[in-house]
């Protein structure tokens, strides 16, 4: 084989290689939220607005939840950064309590949207046979979906005097608890919740890849924002 087909097919290699570095699937066609998780808190908010509480419900279609996953080695220039978002966050407020509890189907999330990545300010765009084995081998073999189909985060307001909130975050069978500062506004009809932060793959049992030595590997930690809008049911 000719060197420079050589070059070609490894650098091809490499990057599907890479690819597997993001939890995310292609950036399709939104899909309609689906049915709420069997350990989903759903009748707790639904006694609450029964007896008369403030409830609201997360506008899925303007609410917005975004993942950063950044590349690092010495050959991280092969592959990409990627961008994984869901278009699909679902869940429950109730204000008097300042509690919230949210779950994001996996299945529904998409990767490397083209907006999303120039607000990113990443300088590359996968292919479509980058994204769709990003899909296959995240959802198989680093989110295992099959049996951990959702990501479930229950929410409580930190402390009346500070802009924060404690935020426990369930996935791929683990949970772990993050304080996390985010600026809440009262809009019409309800909240709108805007905030940032990060967390590590390793928190929830997800090793980072990490190839040839080291040479093309995934930064343990992702960078997360979110925008949450939720209005009066």
């Amino acid at each position: 084989m000719p060197a420079g087909n050589r070059s070609r097919r490894l650098i091809g290699l490499l990057s599907c290689v890479l690819a597997t570095c993001a939890p995310g699937i292609p950036a399709q066609t939104q899909v309609e939220s689906s049915q709420a998780p069997a350990d989903f808190p759903e009748a707790y908010y639904r006694q609450a607005e029964a007896l008369g509480k403030k409830i609201l419900r997360v506008d899925s279609a303007q609410s917005l939840v975004v993942i950063e996953v950044h590349r690092a080695g010495a050959l991280a220039r092969l592959g990409h950064d990627h961008v994984v978002a869901s278009h699909n966050v679902s869940g429950y407020a109730s204000i008097a309590e300042g509690l919230a509890d949210l779950y994001v189907p996996l299945e529904q999330l998409v990767v490397d949207e083209p907006g999303l990545r120039t607000e990113a300010g990443f300088d590359t765009q996968p292919s479509r046979e980058d994204i769709e084995d990003t899909r296959r081998n995240m959802l198989k073999k680093m989110l295992d979906s099959e049996h951990f189909p959702y990501a479930l985060i229950h929410v409580a307001r930190a402390d009346a005097d500070r802009p924060a909130l404690n935020v426990s975050i369930t996935m791929h069978g683990m949970t772990r608890s993050y304080e996390v500062s985010a600026q809440i506004e009262t809009v019409r009809s309800g909240i709108a919740v805007d905030g940032k932060m990060s967390f590590n793959q390793t928190d929830f049992g997800i090793t980072p890849l990490s190839v040839l030595g080291g040479a093309i590997q995934v930064q343990d930690k992702l960078d997360l924002r979110f925008h949450i809008l939720a209005q009066s049911i």
